[in-house]
């Protein structure tokens, strides 16, 4: 099944918030937001904006009716400030016009004074000041004091991963509309409908059934609009509490980019221990993350760094430890992979950093160390259907990757300017929300009268393809053409009490919700058309719009038991609930049994660096990875494609720059950079792993949304060796991303 957004998509017909009909008297809003990175307002003064024509309202922190206050996890970040700025693009206040162009002149005439105060901006003067977020938090397993006198090798270093924009499409966004007795419905760009609702009760001082929020699809998001688009509703909302009449916002690609947080740059010590026979006996991990201004989903972020810290491997004792910094910088938040990939970097650039001074390849420490069933995780839970084994076989057996080594070697020989590196990255990702109350869904199914069937639940599509397949969740379960299927937009007033679609587990938990609506409702129509052919209902099965009685067929349609269902007053919409079974942590001794399953993968990467110039060509990328039992391999296939490109540019040119006051130097499309179709790898070969799937995977297919970004770590190390080949006085330095310049600079060093 093709996705179904994807004719309009590309006729441009798809609807989002800023292609919704303007309602006439639709106002339009614009954020003035602070200058400095930190310090105190003096003076705010917004009389000769206000006066501007066509300027209907600056609204500030006073005339927030209820609590101006939107921290979801901690309660820490205000709306509108107060007499403290603490990043720069914090709003202050909300301009409302009658047209964009206004308010964006009248934000320029709006005056303010600061007492400047020094910024923290990177994470060691935070931890030296013990600027925090919340406490440390740790992960142990073993006894890690004792074991290191057993080590035959020891080694320690620092590995650094920046930042990344989000740079989705649709920037962030916001339509806000009165209804009657009081209430709001507002179209938001946001993976969390029930977020905003809350929030936007929070701040307004009404109840969440007062606010109906109504989600599309998003023009993507990569977890940038899962707690970030929040803000923009609110404002949007506010300002209809105030003024009764429908106001928009929607933020410029230079707003969203400085206002709004990137992925988490984490600086980490790690020392990694070794026995004679190369086995890992030890790991010791103090992760510094970034996490800016506020709490954000910081915390959530930095619980999946430690649950990811060992990746692919058993490692008998383990502490890792991680410090949510707090700096005087845009407050950072979810990206694709929630803190698993800066944890992932870690932990291989050690191994590779062990390899290089123990003077082997770094696949021969992985493949030794690979988890098997019955290890356990640093968390706790135990190991069960791995796949690791299996995927290392498939690869050499589809791919000859010594056969790759030998011609990499081969290369470096014979080719002076050019020269090649190889790495090979493990991937093993737990799926489920890590806060075990987030793993829940409901849908609502209708079928009408003409057997027709529409679908609510809580999942947002974003590009994921999402939508495509609850279409093919019901069509399988009752046996009929996709076609028949339609997806309603995300509605709080249909399907409440939703968790964010985020996790990798959008599909899994609506899905299932789908199916188990679908199934119940299955066993009344099935009820009834043992009635109309006199057999009894466990005989009954739907096939191919047909009914059929002990596996036989019969002339009785889909239409015409629907139609029978119908006239015997028998319900035709089922609202369901899922919660994932068996999962459970208690944070009091940080151990349990998180997650649903685990996705397990690997990714060989060749890369060729030109030794003059410092660029670099990927020649290739061959992936095994762990669909389960995928039921639309078209659409997975796809999203390792994307995940690994987006991989790929985090680890080689996406560098997030602010200066010592604060100042995003990175803030336009001239100065950051992302890929494009010369980034991509000339080869991208994807191998899917035979296995029977899990069953709390949504009909055993895997969640692959979040997974195969790691695969785009191999390419650091794939520069590196290609580094270390023309220059074997290149010492290994473990702070991506691996720019050019980088990359010109190891080239040439002494």
């Amino acid at each position: 099944m093709k996705n179904i957004d994807s004719n309009n998509h590309v006729q441009g017909k798809s609807i989002f918030v800023d292609d919704i009909p303007t309602i006439s008297g639709t106002l339009f809003g614009t954020i003035f937001s602070s200058s400095i990175a930190h310090g105190k307002i003096i003076k705010l003064d917004i009389s000769n904006a206000s006066e501007l024509d066509g300027v209907t309202a600056i609204l500030t922190h006073i005339d927030i009716p209820g609590e101006n206050q939107i921290g979801a996890i901690i309660q820490d970040e205000v709306l509108l400030a107060e007499d403290e700025v603490h990043f720069i693009g914090q709003p202050i206040a909300l301009i409302i016009a009658e047209s964009e162009s206004i308010s964006l002149k009248a934000r320029e005439l709006i005056e303010i004074d600061f007492e400047e105060y020094d910024p923290i901006v990177n994470v060691q003067d935070a931890k030296n000041n013990e600027h925090f977020i919340l406490p440390p938090r740790s992960f142990k397993l073993g006894d890690i004091s004792k074991v290191w006198e057993d080590c035959a090798f020891i080694f320690e270093g620092i590995a650094k991963s920046g930042g990344q924009e989000h740079l989705y499409l649709e920037t962030q966004g916001s339509y806000a509309i009165p209804l009657e007795n009081g209430n709001i419905k507002i179209f938001s760009s946001t993976q969390g409908p029930t977020v905003v609702q809350k929030i936007g009760a929070r701040v307004l001082g009404i109840s969440m059934n007062q606010i109906e929020v109504d989600v599309k699809r998003l023009g993507g998001a990569f977890g940038g609009k899962e707690d970030q688009a929040t803000p923009w509703a609110v404002l949007s909302m506010l300002a209809v509490y105030h003024l009764q009449k429908p106001v928009k916002i929607i933020l410029s690609r230079h707003d969203d980019i400085y206002m709004t947080g990137k992925r988490h740059p984490y600086e980490t010590n790690y020392k990694i221990g070794f026995s004679e026979d190369l086995k890992m006996l030890a790991f010791e991990a103090e992760y510094l993350q970034n996490a800016g201004a506020a709490a954000d989903l910081s915390p959530a972020i930095t619980e999946r760094t430690l649950f990811h810290s060992t990746n692919s491997y058993f490692i008998p004792n383990v502490r890792t430890t991680v410090y949510s910094c707090k700096t005087n910088l845009t407050p950072n938040t979810a990206f694709r992979g929630f803190g698993a990939p800066q944890a992932i970097f870690v932990i291989e650039s050690a191994i590779k950093n062990a390899a290089t001074q123990i003077g082997i390849p770094a696949r021969e420490l992985q493949e030794i160390n690979m988890i098997v069933d019955n290890d356990s995780f640093p968390y706790g839970q135990i190991a069960k259907n791995v796949e690791l084994k299996k995927i290392w076989k498939t690869a050499q057996d589809n791919f000859n990757f010594y056969k790759i080594e030998k011609e990499v070697c081969d290369f470096n020989d014979s080719n002076d300017n050019l020269k090649k590196g190889i790495s090979f990255i493990p991937v093993t990702f737990g799926v489920s929300f890590t806060n075990t109350m987030m793993n829940h869904a409901r849908a609502l199914v209708h079928i009408y009268q003409d057997g027709s069937i529409g679908i609510s639940t809580g999942a947002v599509e974003m590009g994921q393809s999402v939508n495509t397949k609850m279409i093919q969740v019901a069509s399988h379960v009752f046996s009929v053409d996709s076609k028949r299927v339609k997806i309603e937009s995300t509605n709080t007033t249909r399907v409440a009490n939703t968790s964010p679609s985020a996790a990798s587990s959008t599909a899994d938990l609506n899905g299932k919700a789908v199916e188990k609506a679908c199934n119940a409702l299955l066993i009344r129509l099935k009820e009834v058309a043992g009635k109309k052919l006199q057999a009894e209902p466990e005989s009954i099965d739907f096939k191919d719009e047909l009914v059929i009685t002990n596996q036989k067929d019969t002339t009785l349609t889909w239409e015409e038991i629907i139609w029978e269902a119908f006239a015997s007053r028998v319900s035709l919409s089922e609202s369901s609930h899922y919660s994932t079974p068996e999962i459970n942590f208690d944070k009091s001794i940080e151990k349990g049994h998180p997650f649903a399953y685990h996705v397990y993968g690997l990714a060989i990467t060749t890369a060729t660096i030109d030794c003059l110039r410092g660029t670099h060509v990927i020649d290739s990328v061959r992936i095994v990875h762990d669909f389960g039992k995928s039921i639309n391999q078209e659409i997975d296939n796809g999203q390792i494609e994307g995940a690994l490109v987006q991989g790929v540019g985090w680890m080689t040119m996406e560098e997030i720059v602010h200066n010592n006051k604060g100042v995003l130097l990175s803030n336009a499309l001239s100065n950051y950079k992302v890929p494009d179709i010369y980034s991509v790898p000339e080869l991208v070969e994807i191998i899917p792993l035979e296995t029977d799937g899990n069953e709390n995977a949504i009909l055993k297919s895997k969640a692959v949304g979040e997974p195969p970004f790691n695969y785009g770590i191999g390419i650091y190390f794939a520069l590196q060796d290609a580094i270390y080949a023309f220059n074997s006085n290149y010492k290994y330095d473990f702070d991506a991303p691996m720019t050019p310049e980088k990359v010109l600079l190891g080239l040439y060093s002494k």
